[in-house]
């Protein structure tokens, strides 16, 4: 019985990670990701879940399905707080909280490493947050060696030309208000052309930039991380709390 839930993990494994793995590439070219995809995957957790149940129900694990429609109504929410830029990011999140509600490899198996009692999607979704972050670092370390040093613009982006940017995924990191360059960290649009232009005009040669960067990046690596290393945020909370 126990080998055929483990059974069911790997499954959900090699599901998540496919699906993920092809959404970073088609982001990375396209900043797109079908829909397709969150489609095939929910439906794949559907039918494991159903698996599942008739095998061996749930037991004490069964609370976490309430977590499924928590976490896609929550993903709903950041998305429309701008907290998650991207469309498929969110219906990514939402696909996994039907994939994997549950924490895998109950027992017998060494991984994942450190365990939790959290959802496993929001696992999954808490350690990409964590991986996003190194982001910032490396882009601190790249101005530092172009001697490049803005703040806050050198934590969380870099400078190119004009004719650069508008052949890259970026956004500005400035706007002209009142004839003056102004911080401006938040993406009023997915399509920056028109600001780009803006800059263009008004004869400026460089400006400071951020990537779109796709979060599927991080999110495949998130989940992977969650597989085998397991809850990385709870548990430096509780190293730093005893």
């Amino acid at each position: 019985m126990v080998e055929v839930i483990s059974f069911l993990d790997v499954i959900r494994f090699f599901t998540g990670f496919s699906i993920l793995f092809y959404a970073s590439y088609t982001d990375i070219k396209t900043r797109r990701a079908p829909n397709i995809l969150w489609i095939i995957m929910g439906v794949i957790g559907c039918v494991l879940l159903g698996i599942h149940f008739m095998i061996d129900g749930f037991g004490d694990q069964i609370m976490y399905l309430i977590f499924i429609p928590i976490m896609i109504g929550l993903m709903y929410l950041f998305f429309q707080l701008r907290l998650i830029f991207g469309g498929a990011d969110a219906k990514a999140i939402m696909a996994l909280a039907i994939l994997t509600p549950l924490f895998p490899f109950q027992t017998g198996s060494t991984f994942p490493v450190f365990r939790s009692i959290m959802p496993f999607s929001w696992v999954v979704f808490s350690n990409s947050i964590l991986l996003f972050l190194c982001i910032p670092l490396s882009l601190l370390i790249l101005n530092i060696i172009k001697k490049n040093i803005k703040f806050p613009h050198c934590f969380i982006g870099y400078k190119v030309t004009i004719k650069k940017a508008k052949e890259t995924f970026v956004w500005p990191l400035e706007r002209i208000i009142d004839g003056k360059l102004r911080f401006s960290y938040v993406p009023h649009a997915f399509d920056a052309s028109d600001q780009l232009t803006l800059f263009e005009k008004k004869g400026y040669k460089e400006i400071w930039v951020t990537p779109k960067i796709p979060f599927m990046i991080p999110l495949l690596a998130g989940f992977v991380t969650a597989f085998f290393v397991g809850d990385i945020l709870t548990n430096i909370m509780f190293i730093l709390l005893t």
